[in-house]
């Protein structure tokens, strides 16, 4: 059985302490780390399969330990754990990408399940894959392979999840989609946090595609989506 490599900062020590030991007693590898500088440190020196991310932390806070992660590595899933309830965390929590957000006290059982399930996916990223290596959008160029949008020379580096989103949006282009069809489909989850989740990739997407107006992404209210290519 392969086991997975769990990067956790976390500055409590008896509840980091007790979360180690829980995570290596259900099969896992844990790195804990105490703060957020020594967090990334570990980071760039190791290969990870997910991390977990107290948010409140000494050095460097969960957040802006999250950053820098992507930064080195965009395709890495994390969660956040947090004492507090506050919305707003909760949504920054989710614009900077993050898989999850757990808030304190919580099951630990609760919480090897979930991340057992965002491995699975992020292991399982690609949905589909088609034969050719670019697809021609409008005017833009999409690479699957490479990761890219590119318009006019310009690239734009996509994540995988990114791109699978683009990738199955263009495979029903001009139909009415359903959120719970593509939450299924790229999320493998239809749950709250995956549908705003959702709602932050599409936004994405809407940028990345503004250069070209015959290209856009409607949603309608309680229905769906629709990525328009004319």
């Amino acid at each position: 059985m392969e086991q997975y490599h769990i990067l956790l900062a976390e500055d409590d020590p008896d509840f980091g302490n007790l979360l180690q030991q829980y995570l290596q007693m259900t099969g896992y590898r844990v790195t804990w780390v105490k703060d957020g500088e020594e967090a990334l440190k570990v980071f760039t020196q190791n290969s990870f399969d997910i991390c977990v991310l107290d948010v409140m932390m000494p050095k460097k806070d969960g957040f802006t330990l999250a950053e820098d992660i992507i930064n080195e590595n965009p395709e890495i899933p994390f969660v956040f754990l947090t004492a507090r309830k506050l919305k707003e965390d909760k949504l920054k929590g989710l614009k900077l990408g993050a898989d999850d957000y757990i808030v304190k006290p919580f099951d630990a059982d609760e919480l090897v399940l979930r991340l057992k399930n965002i491995i699975k996916r992020s292991s399982n990223t690609v949905t589909k894959v088609i034969k050719e290596e670019t697809i021609q959008i409008g005017k833009y160029t999409f690479n699957q392979r490479r990761l890219e949008l590119i318009f006019d020379g310009e690239v734009q580096q996509l994540t995988e999840k990114e791109a699978n989103l683009i990738l199955f949006l263009f495979e029903h282009k001009n139909q009415m989609l359903k959120r719970e069809e593509i939450l299924k489909e790229v999320w493998k989850n239809e749950d709250y946090f995956s549908g705003r989740s959702m709602d932050v990739f599409i936004s994405r997407l809407r940028k990345y595609f503004k250069k070209d107006s015959a290209i856009s992404i409607e949603s309608s209210r309680g229905i769906g989506l629709e990525f328009k290519v004319s």
